[in-house]
């Protein structure tokens, strides 16, 4: 066995700022260098394996069995939720249903403001809660493209009108696992999420119609982007408070589109703001049914995914439910019974899930030949056409994933990530200020709050014990800063890119969003800081 060691440089913050090159050197290949996504990943992904090598001391065994570890789950269950996705959304643009779709957000309204409001944040965060994973940027940002939006514009809007829904992605599992592992009761951590995010949630749309068109926007569009931003912030409070995490994207998500829906019957702005060279709303009227018809993918992914997430549903695959034969589990060798995390005693026990039937990534193929059987328009040549140019657009941002995937778990079984956050752990008194800091790197590493919460939720809890500050609003900072890591996740970019077609030009989408999450992540930073000093500690 091989016991993890944080600090092996003999200074804790040496160590960490070593641990942290692959990040850093990832994001300047990107953003300085302006080099593709899979060539800064194989750069990072190199940096990494040597410095897990030393000055970490993590056996090449046990690295290559972190690289494995990487890999299937960059391929199973990321890569095939995603793949289906935009599958299901190429079929529905393959079968001419999406001219209906088209023409019926245009009835809505034809200003382009308004519908950035009704698909990437409404109809998004519906999708986040439903599926997560990538599922609602791809989606959402692959329909501006179609639309009429510039592929870097619909990228950086979906990504941005995330930060509303991501924390309570794929119902409300970030927020379930960060009160398990931080040790803190979810109805308490329900209450702080809404404390510490909702001021982000409420601006979001704000944000959204400031980026598009400045602030002559949000004055023209006023009584839309406030009842929008009031209908979702307040139901997803109401939600999180009364009923907890589980339903906080998908019941404020549906009853956003409706706002917006009402809204637009009632009233229009005075200037239709269209992007400069998008196509103008036009074509015949549509009928109710023709409407409904043309959306209906979408109302099959929801209805099959939310079957999927149900709790009775899941039970039927546990460890000892009567489908779990079903489940392959395979023990990553390597890693397990090998690797002795840094102060426990006992190994880790790592293992991959090949779940071929309750899969989000099955749901959605489910979906899929729904869609294709209830579809007259579309032929079996078109089914497996579309698959084929899905693959096509999407393997290289699948292989950014699988990297980034290996850096983030070499980096955490190697001890890299724990010493970061160990790091700006013993800074003290001071250190709520930097608590959602630790969240958005666990983000940008591995690309999901879930996997965030599960590395360093438990630290932000021994941490806030050792200064005396409520343990609950150090996890909801590490969630909180998480979720606004996923503007600028590579898994996040890279998804976005291959929805839009700017594969290998992941560097201008990150460009353009990592200012954004940076302002949202120094928000939430000083605003958790003057919580800290107000809230009484409960210990």
């Amino acid at each position: 066995m091989w016991n993890q060691q944080i600090d092996p440089l003999g200074a804790i913050a040496l160590s960490a700022l070593t641990a942290a090159v692959p990040i850093l050197v990832f994001l300047l290949c990107l953003v300085v260098f302006k080099m593709k996504g899979v060539t800064a990943g194989i750069i990072a992904t190199v940096l990494q394996i040597a410095i897990a090598a030393w000055p970490f001391g993590m056996p090449l065994g046990s690295i290559a069995g972190a690289s494995l570890s990487g890999i299937l789950t960059s391929l199973w269950p990321i890569a095939y939720i995603i793949v289906m996705a935009v599958w299901l959304y190429r079929l529905t643009v393959a079968s001419g249903r999406f001219d209906v779709i088209r023409a019926s957000i245009a009835g809505v309204s034809p200003d382009q403001r308004v519908q950035v409001l009704l698909i990437s944040f409404a109809f998004g965060a519906f999708l986040e809660g439903a599926a997560g994973f990538g599922v609602p940027i791809a989606i959402c940002a692959a329909l501006l493209v179609q639309l009429g939006f510039g592929p870097v514009k619909a990228a950086m809007l979906s990504l941005v009108a995330n930060v509303a829904a991501g924390a309570y992605g794929a119902i409300g599992i970030p927020v379930i696992v960060g009160a398990q592992v931080g040790g803190v009761e979810l109805a308490d951590l329900s209450l702080q999420m809404v404390i510490v995010l909702q001021l982000l949630a409420l601006v979001t749309p704000f944000l959204l119609v400031l980026i598009l068109d400045g602030w002559r926007g949000i004055r023209e569009t006023l009584p839309m982007t406030a009842a929008v931003s009031v209908a979702f912030s307040a139901s997803q409070a109401a939600v999180l408070i009364f009923l907890g995490p589980d339903l906080a994207d998908v019941v404020p998500g549906l009853l956003t589109m409706v706002v917006v829906f009402a809204v637009g019957r009632a009233w229009t702005p005075r200037r239709i703001y269209r992007e400069d060279g998008a196509p103008e709303p036009g074509g015949a009227s549509q009928s109710f049914g023709d409407v409904v018809v043309a959306w209906s993918p979408f109302y099959i992914l929801t209805a099959v995914v939310c079957v999927w997430s149900l709790p009775w549903f899941k039970s039927l695959f546990a460890v000892d439910g009567p489908l779990s034969g079903l489940v392959a589990r395979v023990p990553i060798p390597g890693v397990t019974g090998v690797i002795v995390p840094f102060g426990k005693d006992e190994p880790v026990a790592t293992v991959w899930e090949w779940t071929p039937v309750n899969a989000t990534g099955t749901a959605i193929l489910i979906a899929v030949i729904i869609t294709f059987f209830t579809t007259p328009q579309l032929r079996s040549g078109d089914l497996w056409r579309e698959l084929r140019e899905t693959l096509r657009a999407l393997w290289q941002p699948i292989v950014l994933i699988t990297l980034v995937l290996i850096v983030a778990n070499v980096a955490n079984h190697s001890g890299g990530s724990t010493s970061i956050g160990t790091a700006i752990a013993g800074l003290g008194a001071v250190f709520p200020l930097l608590a959602p800091v630790i969240g958005w790197f666990g983000v940008f590493i591995t690309g999901s709050v879930v996997n965030n919460n599960t590395l360093f939720a438990g630290l932000q809890t021994v941490t806030a014990n050792q200064i005396g500050v409520d343990p609950t609003l150090l996890v909801a900072a590490n969630t909180s800063g998480g979720a606004v890591a996923k503007l600028v996740s590579p898994q996040s970019i890279a998804i976005a890119a291959g929805a839009v077609g700017l594969t290998g030009r992941e560097g201008e989408i990150l460009r353009a969003v990592i200012g954004w999450s940076l302002a949202m992540l120094g928000v939430v930073c000083v605003w958790v800081m003057l919580l800290s000093l107000v809230m009484p500690y409960p210990g």
